[in-house]
């Protein structure tokens, strides 16, 4: 685990996005998180704040530095401007002026009422790279709701799909569609600057929560309502967490290799004689079968004797760690994806890395999360301004 993460990469190693500005207004999580990623390779990223601060800030944190707030805005500079003012929308017009993104998820149409929509602004700036995300889109009977992570959860069927075909709807413990929406706007957005770099002009990104999650989870998430002409009856997924005598383990025999491969490491070959147990299709076929004898098997040995056995016959399996090891854990550590480092307002941090690793133009922790404002005085001078 590396003591200090804010160590700037040598002069000719910068990020892949050293050199453009973002001009970032969203709040929350899906919008700051995709502007960390542009951050972390590289981009300047200046975060527009009310003067109350992005309502992040202060769940369950002190001096506005909550712990979401901080890993997912690390990377930027914070400046204040109130845009019910016309003297901070004018400021805001020359800060756009300097930035190749602009990023915001406000709810449907405020940009365009404050006078930042992406019709204004691309009129003026042909180069502009103009990033609207929303909850459900423009259109539709929703298009105007309020919305969070949970809402998107239900309406995309990520619920359904958790409790299984007959069990309870369930939320995913983690907000899975805000993050699904970062990614899917932070490539959608380098993606509109590298068509910039050929064509010269900019234009203009949308990106909705619900398609983002939709398209996320449709891959094996409705595979039963996707090869319309095959009828088949929908199998449901099953929990591959297994309890050992001393704890748990995953185990996962998708081929068939990999199932011949624990019943030997179980010592149970003749379930391979077994007629529902001969081909792949019958391990899916049968799952419910399959997974309640390897249940009952794996509950007799402990995690340790498991994972040897199991591993030696490479079949995939690991341990369920506790959110307390995931730090001490030996590949966690040879990865290096968890720093520490000591932010000089919240004290010692522990966060993970940029996850990508670009050997020539590498991403990088270079600044912690910004106070609320800390920079309003520096962009201004930039614009040629006094604070």
């Amino acid at each position: 685990m590396n003591a200090d993460p804010s160590e700037t990469p040598p002069p000719d190693r910068v990020g892949a996005l050293s050199g453009f500005r973002v001009v970032d207004l969203t709040q929350v999580v899906s919008g700051p998180f995709a502007t960390r990623i542009l951050a972390d390779q590289g981009a300047d990223v200046i975060k527009v704040e009310p003067p109350g601060g992005d309502i992040v800030r202060w769940m369950a944190g002190e001096n506005g530095l909550s712990p979401t707030f901080v890993v997912i805005n690390r990377n930027k500079r914070s400046v204040v401007l109130d845009l019910k003012q016309q003297r901070d929308r004018d400021l805001l017009d020359r800060l756009i002026a300097t930035a190749d993104v602009v990023a915001q998820n406000f709810r449907p149409g405020t940009a365009e009422r404050l006078g930042f929509g992406p019709e204004r602004l691309l009129e003026r700036h042909p180069r502009l790279v103009y990033a609207s995300i929303s909850g459900y889109g423009t259109e539709g009977p929703y298009a105007g709701q309020r919305v969070y992570d949970p809402i998107i959860q239900g309406l995309s069927g990520l619920t359904s799909i958790q409790g299984g075909l007959r069990g309870r709807p369930r939320l995913v413990r983690i907000i899975v569609p805000d993050k699904v929406t970062a990614l899917t706007a932070a490539q959608a957005i380098t993606a509109a600057l590298l068509a910039r770099e050929r064509t010269g002009r900019g234009q203009h990104v949308e990106v909705s929560m619900l398609d983002a999650v939709l398209s996320f989870l449709w891959p094996e998430g409705m595979a039963y309502h996707t090869l319309l002409d095959l009828a088949r009856e929908p199998v449901d997924r099953r929990d591959l967490v297994y309890e050992t005598r001393d704890g748990h383990i995953i185990v996962s025999t998708v081929a068939h290799r990999e199932f011949e491969g624990f019943c030997r490491a179980a010592g149970v070959e003749e379930w391979l004689a077994d007629p529902r147990f001969q081909d792949a299709a019958g391990l899916v076929a049968h799952a419910a079968e399959r997974l309640e004898r390897m249940a009952a098997v794996i509950a007799t040995r402990t995690s340790a004797d498991w994972l040897a056995a199991l591993r030696a016959e490479d079949v995939p399996c690991g341990p369920v760690l506790r959110r307390e090891e995931l730090h001490e854990h030996p590949q966690i550590v040879a990865n290096q994806i968890v720093h520490e480092s000591l932010h000089p307002r919240a004290g010692r941090l522990r966060q993970t890395r940029p996850p990508e690793r670009l050997h020539d133009t590498p991403s990088s922790l270079r600044l912690t999360a910004p106070l609320l404002g800390q920079h309003t005085d520096e962009v201004l001078a930039e614009l040629g301004l006094a604070g």
